[in-house]
């Protein structure tokens, strides 16, 4: 079969419209018919009127932007000849690997692939999870055969929430293809709209394995970092100074602690543990970096609570502000942040906790987390944790959240944004 002929007059449907979905279908919708889908109508609705909730794209650019129809009637990928499955992979509450949406998009293809049509894949995934998991549900539905009648491919997503600097044009897109064929129509593809260029893998399985290992390093490295925080703390060592001072090694990583959320560095690692076991190794280092990754917000809020009963602070019925809940810095993006493991350690021990946004709407705070928004108050608070470094906050000033405070209270600079500033202050701040 010439698979080519079907590449020839090109449509694209693309399923899920999230962080990576969307950047996706606007781009290639610039050179072909493109139906961005998913399932949740308000999602939709918000991408037709203009509004793009997670601010990867702009008003003036969903709009215009005439050959991208959005859509969650799944009837309206009939006609498309290229699949590109960009649903969410998250954990479960026993950290393992939840494929259920990926599946079930699968499962949702089956009904429309026709014959010589491509199937991608860009949801994160452990070794083997295309071919293993996902193309057998396609299978099943559409009673055909891979690599005899459709075909498949693999190009991990790549997509920074948040980063203004590196869009998906500007970051290397990694390709694979189910048949060396397929791999070079897939590279070409993606080609079209990465100006950085590709890589194209031999493999789907490398492909795959190159995404869960780019943020597994990335993992054990803050790992690392902040394990050396929580020794420098019971050692009464300032953890930045001796970063800045390693940092003078040409050859040191300075990579700073903090804690570690979000839908990759803290997800991925335990897809590919996950993986690993079931071939019947135990990956030490890997789901020890996330032991001491996933306990950084229990730590912070326990420290803060030492120092608080150090300074003769009543614990209980406390005000505390916690500014910042989103899992990184000026994005909205709230999944996986362990700012909330902070905030309810902190409620575990009665204190009373105001927290604050500017990037995160209290509906999506309260859906996720279970508490909702407030503006802080002048002079009210006990303790205040600068969790996110947001821009505002960098811009309102160290003098601003001082203003948060009582004239007693206690600071915590999580990640050392104002470490020049409290140096000069006679106030009492913490930092990692």
């Amino acid at each position: 079969m010439d698979v080519m002929v079907k590449l020839e007059d090109t449509q694209i449907g693309i399923i899920g419209l999230g962080y990576v979905g969307l950047p996706l279908a606007m781009a290639f919708a610039q050179y072909y018919p493109v139906i961005g889908f998913d399932i949740v109508e308000n999602r939709i609705l918000e991408l037709q009127s203009g509004n793009d909730t997670t601010l990867e794209v702009t008003c003036d650019e969903l709009t215009a932007n005439k050959n991208l129809i959005f859509s969650n009637d799944e009837t309206s990928l009939v006609d498309c000849n290229i699949y590109i499955v960009t649903v969410p992979t998250p954990i479960d509450e026993y950290k393992k690997p939840d494929l259920s949406l990926l599946k079930n998009a699968s499962a949702m293809v089956g009904k429309y692939v026709a014959a010589g049509d491509i199937v991608i894949y860009e949801s994160t995934v452990y070794p083997g999870a295309t071919e293993e998991d996902c193309l057998p549900e396609v299978e099943a539905v559409s009673g055909m055969k891979l690599n005899k009648d459709f075909y498949a491919g693999y190009s991990p997503e790549r997509i920074s929430p948040g980063d203004t600097n590196r869009k998906l044009k500007d970051i290397v897109k990694v390709t694979s293809g189910s048949t060396p064929e397929i791999a070079d129509i897939v590279d070409t593809l993606y080609n079209k709209i990465i100006e950085a260029g590709t890589h194209k893998a031999p493999t789907i399985k490398v492909a795959e394995t190159s995404k869960v290992i780019e943020n597994t390093q990335r993992d054990v490295n803050i790992a690392l970092i902040n394990e050396i925080a929580l020794i420098c703390d019971r050692l009464n060592i300032n953890t930045l100074d001796v970063i800045s001072a390693a940092s003078t090694k040409w050859n040191f990583l300075p990579f700073k602690p903090g804690l570690v959320g979000g839908h990759c560095i803290g997800v991925d690692p335990y897809y590919l543990a996950n993986k690993a076991q079931s071939a019947g190794y135990y990956p030490e280092v890997v789901l020890a970096g996330r032991r001491v990754n996933d306990g950084m917000g229990i730590f912070i809020a326990t420290r803060l609570i030492r120092e608080m009963i150090l300074e003769g602070i009543t614990v209980k019925g406390a005000p505390v502000l916690v500014l910042g809940v989103t899992f990184k810095e000026n994005c909205p993006d709230l999944r996986n942040s362990k700012v909330n493991d902070m905030i309810h350690e902190l409620m575990s021990f009665g204190i009373e906790v105001d927290c604050y946004d500017p990037w995160a709407t209290s509906e999506e705070t309260q859906k996720s987390f279970g508490f909702s928004l407030k503006e802080p108050e002048v002079g009210k608070y006990a303790a205040v944790i600068i969790a996110v470094a947001h821009q505002q906050f960098v811009d309102g000033g160290f003098n601003t959240l001082l203003s948060y405070g009582t004239p007693d209270a206690i600071f915590y600079d999580v990640k050392g944004q104002f470490k020049l500033e409290s140096q000069e202050s006679d106030r009492k701040v913490l930092m990692l």
